[in-house]
């Protein structure tokens, strides 16, 4: 199911526009609310209804081929992601080990993301891109401490990750996962933002990655061993989330390095990352 009214954030003619998505194109809104330069500043202004209540009755501005898709919020203070979140990725690893107590988080950078409609980016340095499909949440309001309880009202939007990931290079340390994490445009997130209005739209809906048609991933978020609200107020326990903040929710098992033998992604693949009522993210690839 795609959601009626999504705001995006797009550039054309090299200049950075927001607005709302519309039959394949776009209209504009950022030029009447200059104040607010990207929908960072609508969420935290809590404006997001103003804006869209502003496109009713729009015509499309920028017609379909006629813009790039940018990620929906094009500098947000911090993006953390959440690893082995689905019973069957902790059995992926073969540890022997039952669910962790706590769940394992990372940081991803704003620059390792691509719009939706743009190709992830494989580097010479290696051939190990892979795909995870995520669910986003983007913070609508400041806190700290936030109770488990009143975790979802922090919330202003959802959206959708391909949390591409640079295999060999995730374990190239001890303990760390970052430097395969952040190659610039491995990963992509998009298409845009879906405001966020009732727990139904994240506490068990469907989410698959599909990779040239095929399906690799299929889980619900109800089988989350950390559901969204435990990783709301287990983050903000340490760091004060604010407007704008991301939190990439975690991906079910079926990911490339899975396969024996792996199955990583090549240029002409196309991968596409949908859950309901939030859309479809859809990428290629492409050698830098």
């Amino acid at each position: 199911m795609t959601p009626a009214m999504t705001l995006i954030s797009f550039t054309a003619d090299g200049r950075p526009f927001w607005g709302v998505a519309r039959d394949g194109g776009a209209i504009a809104l950022s030029p009447d609310f200059p104040h607010w330069p990207g929908l960072r500043e609508v969420i935290a202004a809590g404006a997001m209804d103003e804006v869209l209540a502003a496109a009713e009755g729009r015509a499309i501005t920028h017609a379909p081929g006629c813009f790039t898709h940018d990620i929906p919020i094009r500098d947000p203070e911090k993006i953390i992601c959440v690893g082995v979140n689905f019973p069957d990725r902790n059995a992926e690893y073969r540890d022997g080990q039952e669910a962790p107590p706590n769940m394992s988080l990372f940081i991803r950078f704003p620059r390792s993301f691509t719009g939706h409609g743009a190709p992830l980016i494989r580097p010479p340095e290696s051939p190990q891109l892979d795909y995870e499909g995520e669910i986003a949440i983007v913070i609508g309001k400041t806190g700290r401490r936030i109770p488990e309880e009143a975790a979802l009202s922090h919330i202003a939007a959802l959206t959708l990750c391909n949390e591409g990931t640079i295999r060999d290079w995730v374990r190239h340390a001890k303990f760390n996962v970052t430097q395969g994490k952040n190659w610039d445009r491995s990963g992509a997130m998009g298409p845009g933002l879906v405001p966020f209005r009732d727990p139904s739209q994240i506490l068990d809906i469907a989410l698959t990655t599909r990779v040239n048609g095929d399906l690799r991933q299929s889980d619900r978020t109800s089988r989350m061993l950390f559901p969204v609200a435990r990783q709301i107020a287990y983050v903000s326990t340490f760091t004060t989330l604010v407007p704008g903040d991301i939190i990439v929710t975690g991906t079910p098992t079926g990911a490339g390095a899975r396969f024996d033998p792996p199955v990583w992604l090549r240029p002409g693949d196309v991968i596409e990352v949908e859950a309901e009522g939030i859309g479809c993210l859809r990428n290629g690839v492409a050698d830098e």
